[in-house]
């Protein structure tokens, strides 16, 4: 039965291995701090937090999210530990916009549960109004036993003023590292999926969560349970759950955002928001007695097929991220177990030697080797299915979510409305490489992109020189470009393009020789100068006009398509206002329409120090070459991302391009 706590009551726990599950409805950031018998943290090495996330017995998130899961094991930690705090804090001023005090927010929830996930206490933190940072509860020894006690004291001095008052020494140190580790997150983050409604959870083949063998069971394997966090492209630290949505019509001008209270994030349409309510998804066949569920394109919810396809891409994103999760975590107990099993087994220096202590050797060696087993082919049989609902998926979608050697592309029209999403590559995971998971990002985009030219070595150990790595991003960024112009209606997405230097030019043909670009791409610091002055001009036009509350007031011709603009090898031909000037776009032009894609290696930019840290903090960062870059902040996988590639020798983004082309100057729609 659940302990529902209030501000200072305890309740006993009776496992050592548990979860701590954090409800904010607003990204928060989770830190853990240990202390002694005196509730004192003896140096920033007693406190997990993003930046260095396990401690011994503890492990805590590496972003700022909504939701959090902390993991904990109380026979882990060491006889100094009397004390674990779990703190929760609003990111700081420099990891995105955002609440300032837990006042302007929902009440946060916390719970502990054990890992099978009951709930053994739970606290609602109240009252809280100007505080920025909160001890949330703490886990605290008496006699060799552990209690768990409601806290709920808030600090408007956030992180440096908590961590103070608990006396570290360096706390304000400690703070500033603690945001500095949630921003340099930003640009490396991937969202985790959208949530499914209540009515609109399907069954899915997920790993079970087990006990541990002192309770019957086998390995526990702290499997993350459901969880609402938002996707939009946006920061990990960006609005979460009922966070603002803003959505552009055709002229590029925004439309209301969904309130920002804890209510749930709209996935409809931008153009086909009603209140009827979706239809059913298909039914499944119905399996033999004993076997897994047959997979079906489209069995998730949604208002028409292309909805229903999107929220099953992410079900799959958030069944492989779970079942991963369940097994590293069954492997890592059953190592720590055997750890123990042999320590305590040779602690006897009587057993150490002979046939006692071989003994033991081999019955934990053994042990191991049957929990990992097990978790093993738990993980399999997950795979299994998630590989054969991937077969049925992949043929299936859109085509603005296909890759490029998807047969749909080579009957491509023209579209008439702006889809759900688009597709920026594959996801995938090292325990299950066979499963190629589609990064789809919402539309339109509410973040830039930064293809990144300065990675020149790939995970199957190929190298390439400088050279070739700048032509593969800017072959990356082409593609891009070219999906994004392919999947809006005709006239309703421009691209523009600053090559200051012309380095590009053989990578930009596509563009350059079908007609796409809104002009020819512009050269030397003049050219840089004058589209950035443009697109300036139009960021401030719209923005006056949508303060004025008079959108419909714009100059007459003006363009009111959505905006890309690709720079190519930055920063030559920048000087210190056309960076301040690109700052300015990736921060204010999403919400008007214009948007950012740069090709840039961040090491060749680094004579401009911190100047740039924000620009590359509001991009999504992406490769050229597969790359382990990309983690989610829902259980904190470090995501191998793998760029959408053109098949070799493929004429089909040409000819895509060809059309667009065509549709402009005939101004179809």
């Amino acid at each position: 039965m659940t302990a529902e706590l209030v501000r200072g009551q305890n309740h006993p726990l009776s496992q050592s291995r548990l979860e701590i599950r954090i409800s904010a409805g607003t990204p928060v950031v989770a830190t853990a701090a240990l202390g002694d018998e005196n509730g004192r943290i003896h140096g920033v090495e007693w406190v997990a937090h993003p930046g260095a996330p396990t401690r011994p017995g503890l492990e805590v998130p590496r972003q700022a999210a909504a939701d959090h899961r902390l993991a904990v094991d109380l026979d882990a930690m060491t006889n100094a530990v009397h004390r674990v705090s779990v703190l929760l804090a609003l990111p700081g001023r420099g990891s995105g916009p955002g609440p300032t005090r837990f006042g302007a927010v929902a009440a946060p929830f916390v719970a502990v549960t054990g890992l099978d996930g009951g709930e053994v206490a739970s606290y609602t933190i109240t009252g809280l109004e100007a505080e920025s940072a909160v001890v949330a509860l703490e886990l605290y020894r008496r006699q060799d036993a552990w209690k768990v006690r409601a806290v709920g004291q808030g600090y408007a001095g956030g992180l440096a003023e908590l961590l103070g008052d608990q006396g570290l020494p360096e706390a304000v140190q400690l703070a500033g590292s603690i945001n500095e580790a949630v921003a340099r997150g930003i640009a490396r983050s991937v969202q985790a999926p959208p949530s499914r409604t209540t009515e609109g959870n399907r069954p899915r083949q997920a790993a079970a969560p087990a006990v541990g063998p002192d309770q019957g069971g086998t390995a526990p394997q702290g499997t993350p349970g459901p969880v609402p966090p938002s996707y939009g492209g946006q920061p990990a630290d960006g609005p979460g759950p009922g966070g603002p949505q803003p959505a552009y019509g055709a002229a590029g001008a925004a439309e209301p955002s969904a309130p920002t209270g804890g209510g749930p994030v709209d996935y409809s349409h931008p153009r086909r928001r009603d209140s009827a309510p979706p239809p059913p998804p298909p039914a499944a066949p119905r399996p033999h007695p004993g076997q897994p569920a047959q997979p079906v394109a489209g069995d998730a919810t949604g208002w028409s097929m292309e909805e229903r396809l999107y929220n099953q891409v992410w079900g799959m994103f958030e069944d492989l991220a779970r079942t991963t999760a369940a097994y590293r975590s069954a492997v890592d107990f059953a190592e720590s177990r055997m750890d123990k099993e042999l320590e305590q087994a040779l602690s006897d220096p009587r057993s150490r030697i002979g046939g006692q202590g071989d003994a033991a050797r081999e019955s934990a060696r053994s042990r191991h080797a049957q929990l990992v087993g097990q978790a093993r082919e738990s993980l399999d049989r997950d795979l299994a299915q998630l590989v054969a609902e991937a077969e049925v998926v992949e043929p299936a979608l859109p085509l603005a979510f296909a890759r490029w050697d998807n047969p749909v592309w080579h009957a491509y029209r023209v579209p008439m409305e702006i889809p759900m999403a688009i597709r920026l590559g594959d996801l995938r995971l090292p325990e299950a490489d066979p499963i190629r998971v589609p990064m789809l990002l919402r539309l339109p985009l509410e973040r830039g992109l930064w293809i990144d030219s300065g990675r020149a070595d790939s995970l199957d150990g190929s190298f390439t020189d400088s050279h070739e790595a700048r032509r593969l991003a800017v072959e990356t960024a082409v593609a891009h470009a070219a999906r994004l112009l392919a999947v809006y209606p005709a006239g309703e997405f421009t691209v523009h393009v600053i090559d200051p230097a012309g380095a590009g030019a053989q990578a930009l043909a596509p563009l350059t020789r079908t007609g796409v670009l809104a002009g020819p791409p512009a050269q030397g610091a003049a050219g840089v100068t004058e589209v950035l002055g443009r697109l300036i001009q139009r960021v401030d036009l719209v923005q006056m006009a949508l303060r004025g509350g008079a959108p419909d007031a714009l100059p007459p011709g003006f363009d009111t398509s959505q905006q890309l603009l690709i720079v190519n090898d930055f920063p030559h031909g920048f000087d210190d206002r056309a960076v301040n000037q690109l700052r300015y776009l990736a921060d204010e032009g999403p919400s008007v329409g214009v948007h950012l894609m740069m090709v840039a290696d961040r090491e060749e930019s680094s004579a401009y120090g911190p100047l740039l840290d924000p620009l590359w903090r509001a991009l999504l960062r992406l490769t050229p070459v597969p790359d382990d870059h990309l983690a989610d902040p829902w259980v904190g996988h470090a995501w191998t991302y793998e760029p959408p590639l053109v098949p070799p020798g493929s004429q089909v983004l040409e000819q895509v391009l060809t059309q667009v082309a065509a549709a402009r100057r005939t101004g179809h729609r």
